[in-house]
């Protein structure tokens, strides 16, 4: 079981930014931004490339949506980042699809995540 399924699961504690039935957003354990909060599938996919289907891609719209909720409470009305990391070379180190949102610094470098 990888590192977010044991989170969505409640074995590893988190600091929780949202839930509901599919989607879970947690703040990040080491975050690279002022706001730094970390939106997963409840469902177990591993990539973008690998896992999104024809069956399951509904899942990227919650999650948007659930960004957007998250986004529009904390006032980022300034804009934000989202970032995905598709595979182990592109800087992946969960392998379970997941979204960075990422705010709250001027001139945020495209080399964070």
């Amino acid at each position: 079981m990888c590192v977010f399924c044991k989170i969505i699961s409640g074995e590893i504690p988190s600091k929780k930014a949202y839930e509901d039935d599919s989607v879970l957003a947690i703040y990040d354990i080491n975050p690279q931004a002022p706001v730094h909060i970390v939106f997963m599938p409840k469902q177990h996919i591993l990539t973008s490339a690998d896992g999104i289907n024809e069956e399951n891609c509904e899942i990227i719209g919650k999650i948007f949506v659930a960004i957007a909720k998250v986004a529009k409470e904390l006032g980022l009305k300034d804009g934000y980042r989202i970032i995905n990391n598709c595979g182990a070379a592109a800087g992946q180190t969960v392998a379970h699809i997941h979204f960075h949102l990422l705010a709250g610094k001027d001139g945020m470098s495209e080399h964070m995540i």
